[in-house]
């Protein structure tokens, strides 16, 4: 059976089990769009980018 050269540091196997208890982000609903979203997080929707509700970029065309 083969055994660790050196014995593995309390933080380095704390970092390893971490993602053991890991949860997905939180989901928001945009008050405009009615579209799921991350929590602080602009969106896509329709050629609009959305952010708090509020239209910051649309996409331009090409022509």
């Amino acid at each position: 059976m083969a055994h660790p050269k050196r014995r593995q540091s309390s933080t380095r196997r704390d970092k390893r089990r971490t993602h053991d208890n890991a949860t997905s982000g939180n989901i928001a609903i945009c008050p405009t769009t009615k579209q799921a979203h991350l929590f602080h997080h602009a969106h896509w929707h329709e050629g609009k980018l959305y952010y708090r509700g509020r239209v910051l970029a649309e996409k331009e065309v090409a022509v």
